[in-house]
């Protein structure tokens, strides 16, 4: 008979032995942690080593132990209790994520779930700092607006304020916050708060316009690094504590004169292109302020290599958003208060969707899209790859955008993207690859076949589309099939060679392949994507090696 039960435990498999009757407290524990992490289920009559060995008579009235349970646990856990007959019974206790704050135990217990490092699960206490963390993943609590109450105005810098206002003017930001008096000027970006008569500052007041030793003092995580690395050498190595404002035009100084332009030229079209999008940069830099976990320790480090930038910031993707999900999600922010001052003094994308201005940047010169694959759920980390830009391309996004008198949308943008690089995808595969809609695919590739700037083309019984070959070079739906089967080639060689060595670099793809850089690091990217490859570490050397 197949075995129903899992064989080996992990962040949502728990497995607990019965024979001696597991005690009741310990499974309003292990039911809490589950809910206050990922959810999960809980098997009651399973030695930790996979073996069944059955559940205590006194657990087997399943009605009983779920009401048991919800009695047990505040607010009450909704678990799913059900008995699975495999060699002998088991008890299994679904537990669902609790996405409408923290439980706790009815002692008041607080527990949570994480994995050590071999591996294997346990459950341990959640401390106050992780709580706030959690909520605020949750968008329960707003850090940003709270009130710091043994701060006074006095903390506050009127330089800083001064600053403010001058990016005010300099990014249009709401006209209307120019006619205020300083006061009603904090007040209605939330910088300070008014209780019982007397203005408190927030803890988005500190960031944007507190002093340095004021900072240090109540909001000791606020601390930046930013790092220029020339090969193993450290050019710049430099950490501060800075208002949020005064951080962020320190950090675009330093890459204005870092970011070089190249003039591109041919024939009547001429445009100059700057190595990063210098709006790519600042939605970056700014969304690393706006969105990241001001309870947990940690910096936010930007640092310029070889390879391109890396922008990371401490706190991982808000609930509901991950790397696959980032250009399609609703817009959110950990940070309201903070987030909406921002806004409105105009360092930020007003409609919350400031990650699109991100990928613009780099699509609308064909570049290599930014890449947010390091993060995880302890960090966000966008790299920005060095890459040179497309013109054939640029033309064609350009031309377009006139013929229509206005921007294309970003999902029209990465469509068109993956042509460029996948020439004869399908609706299907570039559906799975941007993660959309394939009724949404079909309507963007229908308007641009229409707009005569993509063309069908059957290979075999699917229709592919590309790039019309009188705006871009495209090859024959023949070369097309050919590439394609070389790609499959391309990936075989590099998992044979990760296989066979034990590892792979971007170098050795190079090597192996007899193509560019940007092509290997593609390449490289589309097979961790696609679960092939396991990237070992990041940078200019990164290893990857196969999936075990």
């Amino acid at each position: 008979m197949n075995r129903i039960i899992p064989l080996t435990e992990s962040l949502t498999v728990e497995f607990k032995s019965d024979l001696k009757k597991y005690e009741d407290s310990r499974i309003f524990e292990d039911v809490i942690a589950f809910a206050n992490s990922e959810g999960g289920d809980l098997y009651l009559g399973v030695e930790n080593n996979g073996e069944i060995t059955g559940v205590h008579q006194a657990h087997q009235n399943i009605v009983t132990l779920s009401a048991y349970i919800a009695n047990n646990t505040i607010p009450p856990v909704p678990v799913r209790v059900e008995m699975i007959m495999a060699d002998k019974p088991v008890i299994k206790i679904s537990v669902p994520k609790s996405s409408d704050g923290i439980r706790a135990t009815i002692s008041g217990k607080i527990m949570r779930r994480r994995l050590k490092f071999d591996g294997t699960p346990e459950n341990i206490p959640m401390y106050p700092t992780e709580i706030s963390t959690r909520l605020s993943s949750l968008r329960l609590l707003d850090f940003s607006a709270m009130m710091v109450f043994e701060a006074t105005e006095d903390d506050l810098d009127p330089l800083e304020i001064e600053r403010l206002r001058r990016i005010l003017l300099s990014y249009n930001g709401e006209s209307t916050l120019q006619e205020l008096s300083n006061e009603e000027l904090k007040l209605a970006l939330g910088l300070i708060r008014n209780q019982n008569g007397i203005n408190y500052p927030t803890i988005t007041g500190l960031l944007i316009a507190g002093k340095p030793e004021s900072i240090k003092k109540y909001i000791p995580t606020h601390i930046t690094a930013f790092q220029v690395l020339k090969g193993t050498s450290v050019q710049i190595n430099e950490e501060f504590c800075l208002p949020i404002l005064n951080s962020i035009e320190k950090i675009i100084t330093w890459i204005d004169a870092l970011n070089t332009e190249q003039e591109i030229e041919d024939g009547i079209f001429r445009m100059s292109v700057p190595e990063f999008s210098r709006r790519t940069l600042r939605e970056g830099i700014v969304n690393a302020f706006c969105h990241r976990d001001y309870s947990k320790m940690g910096r936010i480090r930007i640092a310029v290599d070889d390879e391109g930038i890396t922008i990371a910031s401490p706190g991982g993707f808000i609930e509901g958003v991950t790397v696959q999900t980032l250009l399609t999600a609703e817009p959110r922010g950990r940070n309201t208060v903070l987030a909406d001052a921002l806004k409105r003094i105009g360092l930020a994308e007003k409609t919350g969707r400031g990650i699109d201005r991100i990928f613009e940047g780099s699509l609308l010169y064909g570049k290599t899209i930014p890449d947010y694959s390091g993060s995880n759920d302890q960090l966000v980390s966008l790299f920005i790859p060095r890459c040179q830009p497309d013109i054939q391309f640029s033309k064609l996004i350009a031309g377009e955008q006139k013929r229509l008198g206005r921007p294309l949308s970003i999902n029209a943008l990465m469509v068109l993207n993956m042509l460029k690089d996948m020439p004869g995808s399908d609706i299907r595969q570039i559906s799975e690859k941007l993660h959309q809609t394939e009724s949404m695919v079909k309507t963007i590739i229908e308007n641009a076949v229409n707009a005569g700037i993509v063309k069908s083309r059957r290979i075999g019984k699917i229709t592919g589309y590309v790039l019309s070959p009188k705006l871009y070079r495209t090859d024959s739906s023949d070369e097309i099939s050919r590439k394609a089967a070389d790609t499959e080639k391309s990936k075989e060689a590099v998992i044979d060679f990760a296989k066979t060595k034990g590892q792979i670099t971007r170098s050795d793809v190079v090597n192996l392949l007899r193509i560019t850089e940007t092509s290997a690091y593609n390449l490289l990217r589309r097979l961790v994507e696609s679960g092939d490859l396991i990237p070992v570490n990041r940078g200019r050397h990164a290893r990857y090696r196969c999936k075990v």
